[in-house]
């Protein structure tokens, strides 16, 4: 039998280590000019006008959701098909968070459903860009145009993903992109907020850094937290970062060999890409009629795979908070139905052809 196949683990090798043994070198290991480096080259690879690198994504979201000022009683729609801490950053900023089901053709938030959980007390939507795709950006920035909400892009998987020419995180009012050591490219922990808004950057800074807008002086302006990023995570962002290219070229290549490779099995489906969107496939997945049943089948060939995300209102903390299965049809059938297959970077051809004819021979 093959030797385990992971399903992600990032690229790391002596590129890491040459950019952490500079910032060891110069003493300055918490966030300091390589931080600001990693920031100017977001800027420019996202055309946001600010960027603002927080200790990692989770608490990113929170300084968002505190600079746009959300307060006790104020509703946050969120989607229920996504990674748990989008609702808890909600909670944890004070707000209240409200569950929307993900669209029938796709697992992003749905437009109708926003609409329908809008209420007086609503005062902003959190889409999230699941799995390097993006939501539907177009009606999302209507609708909250319409009704005056703010939008705060949760884009923690979507590194490198447009939307209509455009890099997600930077329609709404603030983005969110993560660098957790599973995501496209990673710091270890780590994210960055864009914003197009000089006086919410400022806030943003501020927020992270003990309610000072400046280190190394002992006045605070503000009461704050410390959510500072450190330099010892940017040499391994900067490092990664001349690797990116690569990276989502091979991300690119994995899923369009999984496309070619099981094509023709009836039972196995891809989720169809919007033509607004360029995808960068941080996991390369698929739709199966019972996905439990493959994954433990996989796990028996020494290949790892990973179920979707687990819908928010069956959360064991959640539970019975946010209605019942009924209520989020088509979340509960992404769940059932929906597996993340090999995607490392580091995948070779010949594991990726096991995994196929692994899959090939288990419909067969």
């Amino acid at each position: 039998m093959t030797d385990f196949i992971p399903q992600i683990q990032p690229w790391i090798d002596h590129v890491e280590l040459e950019e952490l043994q500079k910032v060891i070198d110069s003493t300055y290991i918490t966030e300091h000019e390589a931080t600001r480096e990693f920031e100017a080259i977001f800027r420019d690879f996202t055309g946001a006008k600010n960027v603002v690198a927080y200790s990692n994504g989770t608490t990113a979201l929170i300084g968002a959701l505190l600079a746009l000022e959300l307060k006790p009683g104020d509703e946050v729609i969120v989607p229920n098909l996504t990674f748990v801490a989008t609702l808890n950053s909600v909670i944890l900023a004070g707000g209240t968070p409200v569950l929307a089901d993900i669209a029938p053709d796709s697992w992003h938030i749905d437009p109708a459903q926003i609409k329908a959980k809008i209420t007086p007390r609503t005062r902003g939507i959190i889409p999230v860009h699941l799995y390097g795709s993006a939501a539907n950006l177009d009606e999302i920035m209507a609708i909250a145009k319409e009704h005056n909400l703010f939008v705060l892009e949760d884009a923690a998987q979507a590194v490198g993903v447009h939307y209509s020419g455009r890099h997600v995180g930077t329609f709404g009012n603030i983005g969110m992109l993560s660098f957790y050591a599973n995501k496209t490219m990673t710091t270890a922990e780590g994210g960055i907020l864009l914003t197009n808004d000089d006086a919410l950057a400022a806030r943003l800074y501020q927020i992270k850094n003990h309610g000072r807008s400046q280190k190394g002086v002992f006045i605070h302006e503000t009461i704050g937290y410390n959510f500072s990023f450190s330099d010892l995570h940017a040499a391994i962002g900067l490092a990664q970062l001349k690797k990116l290219s690569r990276i989502l070229e091979r991300k690119s290549e994995i899923y369009k060999r999984y496309e070619q490779g099981l094509s023709g099995i009836p039972q196995l489906t891809f989720c169809p890409t919007p033509q607004e969107v360029t995808l960068v496939p941080w996991f390369s997945n698929v739709h199966v009629p019972d996905a439990e049943a493959l994954g433990q089948h996989l796990e028996t060939q020494n290949i790892g795979s990973r179920r979707f995300f687990y819908p928010l209102h069956m959360q064991p903390c959640y539970q019975g908070r946010f209605g019942t299965d009924a209520d989020y049809p088509c979340a509960l059938k992404a769940f059932q139905t929906g597996l993340s297959l090999p995607s490392a970077v580091g995948l070779t051809n010949e594991q990726q052809d096991y995994v196929i004819q692994t899959i090939r021979t288990f419909f067969a």
